[in-house]
């Protein structure tokens, strides 16, 4: 074959060849991370956004969400798939389930070198929250953001009851005794309620006030296996069903009613978490609130400031028997950096970021209304620590059956807490799981 065409056939085999082999090698070189998820509603929206950004920005990897129920059922669902190894690669949990989580080896932890290469350091995070992303002294998630309880309040009813100042901002109160009497001076100055909350069979809303009436008293939840709150724990639970009893907020409401109520005008303060301020930012653009409103941290009632709260996180699940790949961690932890890097919108949901380089921007810093409770973070505390704890946990399913009883005064405050520590008591001495 003369040198020509020897060149030229060996151009043709080399173009072939790389028809044949280099198209399919770029496709295969994608790597798909399948995501579960427990967000849904505006959360849910904002990160689904993030995961079409991440896609769109590159094309080495292609993340796939899914969502699940949130609580209980999505929980169950990530352990029973975890152990049988057939988990997503990647999840989305709260920091307050890391003990029942890592400490059950349902989740893989996740190592310094990893976070390195993806650019993560643990000191680009909030102290509180990275640390309790540590389960053993080994990291087991990277967190997202942290969602407190907060006081919301209707300017137009509580400024009828003269709790507003001269800017128009609430007054300060300070103590029970206090917030009791801004309840009953809204209800006396305008006939409707003082306060919303759920308060509903199966609320969760007077557990994580209840812990933070204890933590302000500091008067720990469990100690040496057994509950140790005492009277302090029946007297925050009777100040609570008292606003009830007396007509200052309306008993029996589920989540939903209770949000209605306040964003309906028809409540002078609600206690919910920072999770409602998309509906109220929306509302008032739309112009359909109908009132003007502001937020508070949830006010000192006692000896210090703490207040409940939780955190979204990643984590990554250990999925017995189908390690992850090497590659595919990669993978997994460059998408948990973008989400980091890029979580501007997921402030505008109300949450506070975790992540500090983002957090602490003048962005953020002036985002309102995120920076009237810019202060809360120094104060949050978690569940405890135990296997049983947490987000739809065990323990807080338990007190969801009891507590509200108390509120509807189905049950004095004693008879629901009695009713709750009988229920719980066997479980709170069992070992801790190892699923």
């Amino acid at each position: 074959m003369a040198p020509t065409l020897a060149r030229l056939a060996g151009a043709m085999r080399a173009t072939a060849l790389c028809a044949v082999l280099c198209t399919p090698a770029l496709a295969l070189a994608q790597v798909e991370v399948r995501m579960w998820t427990l967000l849904s509603g505006g959360d849910g929206a904002r990160m689904a956004a993030l995961v079409e950004r991440f896609n769109a920005s590159q094309r080495e990897v292609r993340v796939v969400s899914t969502t699940l129920k949130w609580g209980e059922p999505f929980y169950t669902k990530l352990i029973t798939s975890s152990v049988v190894g057939a988990g997503p690669d990647i999840a989305t949990v709260h920091l307050s389930r890391m003990t029942n989580l890592a400490g059950g080896g349902v989740l893989r932890p996740i190592a310094p070198a990893e976070l390195r290469e993806a650019g993560l350091d643990p000191a680009d995070f909030y102290p509180r929250q990275w640390q309790k992303a540590q389960h053993g002294g080994r990291t087991y998630a990277v967190p997202l953001d942290l969602h407190p309880l907060v006081l919301y309040y209707n300017k137009t009813l509580v400024g009828h009851a003269g709790l507003l100042d001269e800017t128009g901002q609430l007054k300060p109160i300070e103590g029970i005794d206090a917030l009791t009497n801004a309840f009953r001076a809204v209800r006396q100055a305008t006939g409707r309620p003082g306060m919303t909350m759920e308060s509903s069979q199966s609320s969760y809303a007077i557990w994580r006030l209840w812990i933070s009436m204890l933590a302000q008293r500091n008067a720990p939840l469990i100690e040496n296996g057994r509950f140790a709150y005492g009277p302090a724990g029946v007297d925050s639970l009777a100040r609570v069903s008292h606003w009830f009893r007396q007509g200052y907020a309306q008993p029996g409401l589920d989540y939903p009613a209770s949000t209605s109520q306040f964003m309906g005008g028809n409540a002078g303060f609600m206690i919910n978490g920072v999770w409602e301020v998309p509906e109220m930012v929306r509302a008032t653009q739309r112009g359909t609130l109908g009132f003007e409103y502001g937020i508070v941290p949830l006010p000192r009632m006692y000896g210090n400031d703490s207040v409940w709260a939780d955190s979204h996180a990643f984590a990554i699940p250990a999925n017995e028997g189908r390690p992850l790949s090497p590659q595919k961690a990669r993978a997994v932890l460059r998408f948990i950096a973008f989400v980091s890097r890029n979580s501007f919108g997921w402030a505008e949901g109300g949450h506070v970021l975790a992540y500090r380089p983002v957090a602490e921007s003048p962005a953020v810093q002036t985002l309102m209304p995120n920076r009237l409770y810019a202060d809360v973070p120094r104060h949050v505390i978690y569940d405890p620590d135990a296997w049983y704890m947490g987000a739809a946990g065990p323990l807080e399913a338990m007190a969801s059956k009891y507590l509200p009883a108390a509120l509807s005064s189905q049950l004095t405050p004693a008879q629901a807490l009695r009713m709750f520590e009988t229920e719980a008591a066997r479980m709170i001495r069992k070992r801790a799981p190892r699923y």
